[in-house]
């Protein structure tokens, strides 16, 4: 069997790689995109809605295979598998493991979970991999995903363009620095380079923050990782659940602060398909419920954070 540490170097190897090729969709060269769906440095966060109040679900889960005629489900189950947007460089969330090639992790298991819903077999998806300045327009693409599921944060900003579930996970925002750093927060880094992922809000925090350090934009963390590595950035900042996987591919980084922000990920869906969120908020409630929820923390999360905690509790606007 192999050991962990040969599959996390491996899983370093791998990333270095996908850190500089990623996936062959568009990009932008610096910065969060134009129609990333962020609040600007310098712009007032969109305070204009409960970012994690969803659509309420309607009814009993209909049995699998059996999705209602005319409802986005129905038409999921007619194709024969659900399609899912991600990342392939998030450790331990949605990361391509070196053995097997496949991606997996957190929130690939969240994506599973849906299709078994629908399918009876969690096997029936197709993931996508896409650019974190892409998740918005990746539901509503001319070859659209079903689901986002990809440390997506909920905005009202967001919520603007896209549908999100309720609440499957709460992070926050932390910084990573060498182990022989003295920073202990993103205040200690002034005129320092701190890379994030374009198109996340992490980028957005370090912007703004007052220290004014200078915010590095790569296309995933992996890329971030690979720059960190190679001395071109002194530190990263995204949300604490990343970082805890990047930490563990690199002996000589940890992680220090306090959270700078509220990180609630949802996984994105059409708003052209309300039926379909409501459903998907049913097979979270239910998997909340039946320890699935708890499960799947412990399974990818456990090694490396505290014992598993509840899972968020559901809001809903209607």
């Amino acid at each position: 069997m192999r050991t962990r540490a040969a599959a996390v170097a491996a899983a370093l190897t791998l990333l270095a790689v996908a850190g500089c090729s990623g996936d062959s969709s568009r990009r932008p060269v610096s910065g969060p995109s134009a129609g990333a769906a962020t609040a600007g440095p310098g712009t007032a966060a969109d305070t204009s809605c409960d970012p994690r109040a969803s659509r309420r679900p309607s009814g009993a889960l209909p049995k699998p295979g059996a999705m209602p005629a005319g409802s986005h489900m129905r038409a999921i189950q007619d194709r024969g598998r659900l399609i899912i947007g991600t990342s392939q460089d998030t450790l331990l969330f949605s990361s391509r493991n070196p053995f097997t090639g496949k991606i997996e992790g957190f929130d690939v298991d969240m994506g599973r979970q849906i299709a078994e819903a629908i399918f009876g077999n969690p096997d029936k998806i197709q993931i996508r991999v896409i650019g974190y300045d892409e998740r918005v327009e990746a539901v509503d693409a001319e070859n659209p995903v079903d689901i986002v599921a990809d440390t997506m944060t909920a905005t009202c900003s967001r919520w603007k363009d896209v549908d999100f579930s309720s609440i499957y996970y709460e992070a926050g925002q932390k910084v990573l620095v060498s182990s022989t750093s003295d920073a202990r927060s993103l205040d200690d880094l002034a005129g320092r380079s701190v890379c994030a992922a374009e198109g996340s809000t992490s980028f957005d925090t370090i912007a703004a923050a007052r220290s004014k350090p200078i915010a590095v934009a790569r296309p995933g963390f992996g890329a971030c990782l690979v720059a960190f590595q190679r001395n071109e950035v002194d530190a990263i900042s995204t949300d604490d659940t990343i970082l805890a996987g990047l930490a563990a591919q690199d002996p000589y980084a940890k992680v220090v602060g306090l959270p700078l922000t509220q990180e609630p990920y949802g996984l994105a869906i059409s708003n052209k398909h309300p039926e379909f969120t409501r459903f998907v908020n049913a097979v979270l409630e239910k998997n909340r419920a039946n320890g699935t929820w708890k499960r799947t923390y412990e399974r990818w999360l456990g090694d490396v954070g505290p014992a598993a905690p509840r899972p968020p509790v559901a809001r809903y606007r209607d």
